[in-house]
């Protein structure tokens, strides 16, 4: 993992990788495959491991904008932290991507979108109980004193103010 993180998936060869992991080439391919497949498991081992701030921070948070203060505090810490690289996994490994390896940048990039999509519908949800408690209380503000008229009489209230 810490190899594509430091140096991109591109930029990193299968003698890098094998080198990383104190094994001969033979034991990485009956492994795992392929690079491309070890890239996975290394992205998914950093997700969970790394990455699950977000997640947390999402889920566990009162507020969408305690979650997202949340995200962006841990975030400031995890990529970070001493002895390990700087940045985003799912970041630094695309960025010297080639069209040889379109498809690796295309999944980081919908990995990255998915977290996106589920910060928005925190806030959508958010938004959502926030609109359903002002429909409540205008439906129970009491009408009579806004000026309106009664319910019992169909007259208007004297008392408005």
């Amino acid at each position: 993992m810490r190899a594509f993180w430091e140096h991109g998936y591109e930029a990193v060869s299968i003698a890098d990788l094998t080198r990383a992991m104190d094994i001969k080439a033979p034991s990485l391919y009956a492994a795992f495959g392929d690079k491309r497949t070890l890239f996975e498991e290394a992205v998914e081992a950093y997700v969970n491991s790394y990455g699950v701030f977000t997640v947390q921070a999402l889920a566990e948070a009162p507020t969408a904008r305690a979650a997202v203060d949340r995200l962006l505090h841990e975030a400031a810490v995890s990529h970070t932290l001493p002895g390990l690289p700087r940045g985003c996994l799912l970041i630094s490994a695309a960025t010297n991507c080639t069209e040889q390896s379109s498809d690796v940048a295309e999944a980081l990039k919908e990995r990255r979108n998915a977290g996106v999509a589920f910060i928005e519908q925190r806030i959508a949800a958010d938004r959502a109980t926030l609109e359903a408690v002002a429909d409540f209380a205008m439906r129970a503000w009491p009408r009579e004193r806004a000026g309106e008229t009664s319910s019992d009489t169909g007259e208007a209230s004297s008392d408005a103010g």
